[in-house]
């Protein structure tokens, strides 16, 4: 048994409250609670309507699209509507990927600045130091002489003051800035990461896969992909709530992450869906290696610690497909997620192979 996995804690769930101030409709509604539901509403018929899956992107995206939080993107679907296409999943990641990679390009620009920022703070408070340590020298010696170099010597010693002072500035802002690089490479660490389970998120293994598709095809490599889906998670949520479902996904995440290394990535693609990528493993090693997995966690028995109800026996399905026998690694991702709608079909707790 596991008890001490199903501890109290957890992400909180989302409440909406009715809001007792404003206008209301006659069942006691107010404008805000009808505005939300509507929006609600909206999100629901856009995704329902374009065929697309409840993902965090998605939602996000089909927030931004009608609710006005993201204009840019509300622009060019109302543009794609206008030429009569429609929204297909691979558009929407298209729009979703350029602001990522926007948002990056603007982070290294940013970094950019910072360093030659630091470098040029960095050469004044020398050549503030330099100069100060001479001034320094000659005012000592001037002290010495008749009145009109005593002047001279007061003078100098005010712009020696004003040239200390300036040395300080410049450190200080070169602390400023070394402080807020570690803080852009914070924010782009947080960026990448899922903050449940702590593995890298959607964007970070989109590009990932990226990398690994030049270098393993340049190099001869195999190179498999397989998605992951827990199986019965609704109903997981339903009976125990949202913070044994995150505790469930931690779980899983933990025994997924157990196989990686420099050659196994795995990455929380949103969800209760995980993917993974196998450099140097065929479909048929990748499918072993994660039904090894599969099979271990499915002998687990799962207690709820907060009323100490069982949960039983937790699995998850599974669709593993062979890069390099599509024509992109798109269309691979595709082919290992029909799978893992083929995993489901057959029953769950099962890997299964692409044709």
């Amino acid at each position: 048994m596991f008890k001490g996995l199903f501890s109290n804690g957890g992400s909180a769930r989302n409440a909406v409250a009715s809001d007792s101030k404003g206008p209301h409709d006659k069942d006691g509604a107010s404008a805000r609670d009808l505005a939300r539901r509507q929006l609600v509403d909206d999100i629901g018929a856009f995704l329902i309507a374009n065929d697309l899956e409840i993902s965090e992107s998605n939602l996000a995206a089909a927030l931004g699209i009608c609710g006005g939080s993201n204009p840019a993107l509300a622009r060019r679907y109302t543009e794609l509507r206008a030429t009569g296409n429609p929204v297909t999943q691979a558009w929407l990641d298209e729009q979703l990927r350029g602001v990522d990679d926007s948002i990056a390009k603007i982070a290294d620009k940013l970094d950019r600045s910072l360093e030659s920022f630091a470098s040029t703070s960095r050469d004044a408070r020398n050549t503030a130091a330099q100069y100060s340590s001479e001034m320094q020298v000659h005012a000592d010696k001037a002290g010495d002489e008749r009145e009109e170099i005593r002047n001279l010597a007061t003078l100098a010693m005010a712009m020696l003051e004003r040239t200390q002072h300036l040395e300080q500035e410049m450190h200080r802002s070169e602390r400023e800035a070394a402080t807020l690089r570690r803080s852009l490479a914070k924010a782009r660490r947080d960026a990448d990461h899922d903050h449940l389970t702590g593995l890298p998120n959607r964007r970070a293994f989109e590009g990932l896969l990226e990398r690994q598709y030049l270098e393993a095809n340049k190099s001869h490599d195999a190179l498999s992909v397989a998605f992951c889906d827990i199986d019965n998670f609704k109903r997981i949520n339903d009976i125990h709530g949202h913070d044994t479902g995150d505790r469930v996904i931690q779980a899983i995440a933990g025994a997924l992450a157990k196989i990686s290394n420099d050659n196994c990535h795995v990455a929380r693609h949103g969800g209760e869906e995980f993917v993974l990528l196998f450099r140097g493993l065929d479909k048929a090693e990748a499918v072993l290696r994660l039904d090894d997995v599969r099979e271990t966690f499915a002998k687990r028995n799962f207690i709820n610690r907060q009323n100490d109800e069982p949960i039983g026996q937790i699995s998850f399905s599974a669709g593993v497909a062979d890069v390099f026998a599509y024509p992109s690694s798109r269309d691979a991702l595709k082919a290992a997620d029909v799978a893992l709608y083929a995993a489901k079909a057959q029953g769950r707790n099962r890997v299964v192979a692409a044709e």
